[in-house]
């Protein structure tokens, strides 16, 4: 049967859930135990209802508390333990699990299996810390007191993109863009091409200039007209 969240009661291992958070105290008590103590009741006040805090009890290690801290008090409605009279918060823890009158209307909140192995033998029911805490940041904080309401912080942008790369298809490469081809400057011609270029065409023969004779004019002009009469003769039978 399920329990009814109306008459579930907390019962809260302290500093095992803030070893489970990321909460730090703030200004000067930053960095120390009683400044994450705080921060830590702050978050979980602001994450429960006012009926659920009046439902939920904390205990600490009496070992980090101030001397001058009262063994018990109210935060928000939360009761707070100091566990001054026993080893350690997980005695403390087991001794109200044993003498609880309702252990079924209990849900204890540890991750340490001392404290779990109590809870399920009076049939209580338990949850891990880390969990717990994972559930309480799901829910929406909300003002206390005339407090601003803690706002919720960034998404991390490292993990985004590690998630992303993670789970999302490569994108394809670009193609390379190719280079678009430029007209060739015209070279200058080396002096070889420009005497071929100059040169005429094979195909086109330029006429001899006729050579100017070393002879004077009419020079062996009788000497060829003897030749002609010679060549006109009939040649003699032999």
């Amino acid at each position: 049967m399920a329990r009814s969240p109306a008459r579930v009661r907390l019962l809260i291992d302290g500093y095992n859930l803030l070893h489970a958070t990321d909460v730090h105290g703030s200004d000067r008590l930053a960095g120390t135990l009683q400044g994450a103590r705080e921060a830590l009741l702050a978050f979980i006040a602001s994450r429960l209802v006012k009926r659920e805090r009046a439902r939920a009890t904390i205990v600490f290690d009496a070992a980090g508390a101030l001397p001058g801290l009262p063994d018990e008090y109210s935060y928000e409605g939360i009761h707070v333990l100091f566990a001054r009279k026993y080893p350690d918060a997980d005695a403390m823890l087991e001794a109200l699990v044993e003498s609880d009158r309702a252990p079924k209307e209990l849900l204890v909140i540890s991750g340490d299996r001392r404290v779990q192995r109590a809870a399920r033998r009076r049939g209580a029911a338990w949850q891990g810390s880390a969990e717990w805490n994972r559930e309480l940041r799901g829910r929406r904080p909300h003002a206390i007191q005339g407090q601003a309401p803690e706002k919720q912080p960034p998404a991390d942008v490292g993990d985004a993109a590690f998630w992303v790369s993670e789970f999302s298809l490569p994108l394809p490469e670009p193609e390379p863009q190719r280079p678009t081809p430029t007209p060739p400057k015209r070279l200058a011609a080396r002096p070889s091409e420009e005497g071929a270029a100059n040169a005429p065409s094979r195909g086109a023969a330029e006429p001899l200039e006729s050579a100017e004779s070393p002879f004077p004019p009419g020079y062996a002009e009788d000497l060829a007209a003897e030749l002609e009469k010679t060549d006109r003769r009939p040649l003699d039978d032999e």
